[in-house]
């Protein structure tokens, strides 16, 4: 799968086929996030992988899903994610210059998982003290955000955005992405 394809297929994934993540592509998606830009070259972010049941169960209640489906958007016990990532700011590098550099370091996560066939969410709605607790995290770092992932077990339907920009859930259950069309962002040499 090239680049482009990657992108055009990657959508956020809520629900998750009850199957385990290897380790080795835990590594392999954190590997893809330490080789994304990083400003000064500083390099701050830092990752904590979770797969084992015990550590999904001890993260999951910190983890807020889907703000604009009313009720939230929180998976079943059996569509829940097989493995989280914690992207963490060592602020001992970030004083140094950087700290912004999880959106390029998140989206090569979100773009190795879908060339490997897993889907993922990026959550910043997050209980960001709960799991610094649960996770014994040091005090010089901060949570960022936490990328949740698994096989997937639903296929968002992407479709152009009117004045509303809400994803939804249908009768069905099936998750709509409205996306605004590139004439309404993109603006050529004057605004």
């Amino acid at each position: 799968m090239n680049v482009s394809s990657a992108i055009q297929r990657r959508r956020t994934i809520r629900r998750f086929k009850n199957q385990l993540v290897p380790e080795s592509m835990l590594i392999k998606f954190v590997d893809a996030a330490r080789l994304a830009p990083s400003a000064g070259n500083a390099q701050p972010l830092e990752y904590i992988t979770v797969a084992s049941p015990s550590g999904c169960e001890k993260i999951f209640p910190h983890l807020k899903w889907a703000r604009f489906i009313g009720g939230g958007d929180t998976p079943a016990e059996d569509k829940k994610p097989a493995a989280y990532i914690v992207v963490l700011i060592n602020r001992n590098i970030a004083a140094k210059g950087g700290g912004h550099e999880s959106g390029a370091a998140v989206q090569n996560i979100l773009l190795s998982a879908i060339e490997e066939g897993y889907g993922a969410c990026w959550l910043r709605s997050v209980d960001r003290a709960a799991i610094k607790e649960a996770f014994g995290i040091a005090g010089h770092c901060d949570v960022d955000s936490v990328v949740a992932l698994g096989k997937p077990a639903e296929s968002p339907i992407t479709e152009l955005a009117g004045d509303d920009t809400k994803y939804w859930r249908d009768d069905r259950g099936l998750l709509h992405v409205p996306k605004r069309s590139i004439d309404t962002i993109l603006h050529k040499e004057k605004f």
